[in-house]
C-alpha cells in the first residue's frame, strides 16, 4: 500500500492506494509546531484504525509547508519505518515546465498538473478550490505553462469579516440567489457567486490565450460549493492525491 501525503496552508490530505485504488483518505490540521513524533503518532493512530499500518511500503509526500514537510518525513521514518518521496520541480514526471523560473512552481500544482495527463482529455485546466484558488494550465502537448493564484474563498470571509466592524464570520455555503436579504447572504453572494464570476472570466481568457477550449476539472476542499458553474467539466476531489501516487510510480527508484 502507498501513503500519500499532500500538506497544504490550512490542511492536510491523507491518501492510501493499493495500486490504482484509493481506499481511504484522511484530513489533518498544517501546524508547524507539532513534532515529528505527534505527527508519527497521529499517523499510526489513523493506520492502527484501518489495520493497514503495516501494509504501508511507500510514502510520497507534497508540500506547500516546508517545514511541514520535512517534519512528515521524519515521523515517516521514524515510525513507519519508510524513506518518504518528496516532490519538486526536479522530480521525474509526465508533464515539463514550461515557466519563467520552475523552482517556484508549488508541488500540488505539479501534483494536479500530473493528474490530468493521464486522466483527461488535453488541453486542460485544473482549478483547485483550497486556502488559495489557483488555475492549473496543461497545453495538448502535456506542457505545465502556467495558471493564476486568486485568495480562496475562505481568505475573502476571513478578510470581510476581519477588516469591518459589523460584518461577522460565516460558513462558505452556496447562496439561494444572488441578491441578498440579509448581511449573510449578501456576503455569500458577494463571495461565492463573486468567485464563480471571476472563474467563468479566467476559464474564457486562459481558453483565449490557450487558442481553444479546454477541459476543466475543479478539485479541493471548496468545489463543490461551485458545482453548478456551467464552465466546470468535472469536479475530482482526489485529484492531486491521484497525481501524487502517479508521480511516485515514476520516483520510486
Amino acid at each position: 500500500m502507498l501513503l500519500i501525503i499532500d500538506i497544504g496552508n490550512t490542511n492536510t490530505s491523507l491518501g492510501v492506494f493499493e495500486k490504482d485504488e484509493l481506499m481511504h483518505t484522511f484530513v489533518l490540521s498544517s501546524d508547524i509546531k507539532k513534532t515529528d513524533d505527534e505527527y508519527g503518532i497521529s499517523l499510526l493512530t489513523i493506520l492502527n484504525h484501518k489495520n493497514i499500518a503495516s501494509k504501508i511500503k511507500g510514502a510520497i509526500i507534497s508540500s506547500v509547508v516546508p517545514q511541514l514537510c520535512e517534519i512528515y518525513k521524519s515521523a515517516i521514518k521514524k515510525y513507519l519505518e519508510i524513506d518518504a518521496i518528496t516532490l519538486s520541480y526536479k522530480s521525474n514526471m509526465p508533464i515539463k515546465l514550461n515557466l519563467k523560473n520552475n523552482k517556484e512552481i508549488g508541488a500540488d500544482r505539479i501534483a494536479n498538473a500530473s493528474a490530468v495527463v493521464s486522466k483527461y482529455k488535453l488541453p486542460a485546466i485544473v482549478i483547485d478550490f483550497g486556502t488559495a484558488t489557483t488555475f492549473d494550465i496543461v497545453d495538448s502537448n502535456a506542457n505545465f505553462i502556467g495558471g493564476l493564484i486568486a485568495p480562496g474563498l475562505k481568505i475573502q470571509a476571513k478578510s470581510l469579516s476581519q477588516f469591518t466592524s459589523k460584518l461577522p464570520k460565516l460558513k462558505i455555503e452556496a447562496p439561494s440567489s444572488a441578491i441578498g436579504k440579509d448581511t449573510i447572504s449578501a456576503m455569500l453572494s458577494g463571495i461565492v457567486l463573486g468567485h464563480s464570476c471571476m472563474i467563468d472570466g479566467m476559464i474564457k481568457k486562459c481558453e483565449k490565450e490557450l487558442g481553444q477550449k479546454a477541459t476543466i476539472i475543479a478539485t479541493g476542499g471548496y468545489s463543490n460549493v461551485l458545482f453548478e458553474n456551467s464552465e466546470i467539466d468535472y469536479i475530482d476531489k482526489n485529484l492531486t492525491l491521484f497525481g501524487l501516487k502517479e508521480l511516485y510510480n515514476l520516483n520510486k527508484n
